[in-house]
């Protein structure tokens, strides 16, 4: 089998499956610090969720008999106000879901339904994130600056009952 184009696919859907996964941590980690645990958590799974992303493709190149390449050029964005994080995590997750679309057809294309059908699910996830983060910036609209304090307010009450934050 060879399929040297899969394999540089697959690779660069590692590279942006990389960086979603140290952007989405930077979120997650600035709104822990800002009390919004429910927006900590979404940012926290999604990054996971990309883990398990790389996780396929990296199996899949192996299968392949190529290398996989786990460098990331790119820079995490020091974003720290929420509607930002959001619209940022939309567009990333729309970017992503529009390439793997077309990478899925050239794989089929070049014969290769395996890894077509690998891109096709990530499509999947990648539509559901962008979900994800699209309601979340409704509600922002919705409810504005109410709808972050809220959060915050649950943590607030959630360690006076004695319980820990959520991770």
């Amino acid at each position: 089998m060879r399929h040297e184009k899969s394999v540089g696919l697959l690779n660069k859907a590692i590279e942006d499956e990389l960086s979603a996964v140290h952007q989405y941590m930077y979120f997650h980690f600035h709104c822990d610090d800002q009390g919004f645990d429910l927006l900590a958590r979404l940012f926290r799974r999604t990054a996971i969720e990309e883990m398990l992303h790389i996780e396929k493709l990296a199996e899949r190149i192996l299968f392949l008999k190529g290398q996989v390449e786990l460098g990331t050029a790119a820079k995490v964005k020091k974003v720290q106000e929420v509607k930002e994080m959001l619209t940022m995590a939309r567009s990333m997750e729309e970017e992503s879901a529009k390439a793997y679309n077309l990478w899925a057809n050239e794989c089929s294309t070049n014969a290769d339904s395996a890894s077509k059908q690998i891109f096709e699910s990530l499509v999947t996830d990648e539509e559901r994130h962008y979900d994800q983060y699209d309601t979340e910036i409704d509600n922002l609209g919705k409810f504005g600056d109410s709808y972050l304090a809220l959060q915050s307010i649950e943590r607030s009450k959630n360690r006076e009952s004695g319980g820990a934050a959520p991770v």
